[in-house]
């Protein structure tokens, strides 16, 4: 029998790996050099929200002081801009979940760091992950979750417990990109429920893109009403008000 390291140089040489960006011959890497390079990576930003933070301009910004959400912190791996937006589309909408290892990849390299301790975003580490669900009606249509398709490699590599079912969406509002800004909040108020007791838990929520935050903080005031003692946001892009279509 033929060593398996043998079989692997085959089949690297008959397939290789392309950038799932550019589609270019990478060295098994899901990103060629040239486009991991200008990867919109979020840098200095809210450590609420995720909103993009000039430099020195303090860790919390002025919304989240003002008015402080129900989730705890936010960890973006990059802003919601060329390729990522591209490539988030093609995942959600192209069902090309061959997709979820590289984007949940980007999550995880933006959660490290706060879990090694270095982020004040973690005062105290997660110790479940789970995923923002859709609506019976949405996964119907659209087949598959792409926040669940994220979570479970994000969960894999935090070695960490996925939970599959403590939080469920009861409410198929309109989705959130059709709507204008202001309407956002009342869309998704009420929209979740937990089916189970989450006392002590410290949860990572994992989704796709955060823009106006309405569907994460209806989501972690459920679970917190559950129990929840700490509520993170872990998305692949951070979006801003001004990019609209397609974004919850």
């Amino acid at each position: 029998m033929m060593p398996q390291r043998f079989w692997h140089t085959v089949l690297d040489a008959c397939f290789p790996a392309r950038c799932v960006s550019c589609g270019q011959q990478t060295q098994n890497d899901a990103w060629c050099r040239a486009c991991d390079a200008v990867l919109p990576r979020i840098g200095e930003s809210c450590i609420r929200c995720a909103t993009p933070l000039p430099p020195s301009a303090g860790t919390v910004c002025g919304a989240c002081l003002n008015h402080p959400p129900p989730f705890d912190a936010t960890l973006a791996a990059c802003r919601y801009t060329f390729p990522l937006d591209r490539l988030l589309q093609d995942f959600k909408y192209g069902h090309r979940l061959a997709l979820a290892a590289p984007l949940a990849q980007l999550v995880i390299d933006a959660c490290r760091p706060a879990l090694n301790g270095l982020s004040p975003a973690f005062q105290e580490p997660p110790t479940h992950v789970l995923a923002m669900p859709l609506s019976a009606a949405r996964q119907i249509e659209r087949g598959f979750n792409q926040a669940q398709e994220l979570a479970r490699p994000v969960a894999a590599a935090l070695k960490l417990p996925l939970l599959t079912d403590a939080l469920v969406r009861i409410k198929d509002s309109p989705k959130q990109a059709t709507l204008p800004w202001r309407d956002r909040h009342k869309n998704v108020r009420s929209a979740f429920a937990c089916r189970r007791d989450l006392s002590g838990y410290r949860l990572l929520l994992i989704d796709d893109v955060m823009t106006s935050g309405a569907t994460a903080a209806a989501a972690a005031k459920a679970l917190r009403a559950a129990g929840a003692t700490t509520v993170f946001v872990g998305v692949v892009a951070r979006a801003s008000m001004m990019q609209e279509t397609g974004v919850p």
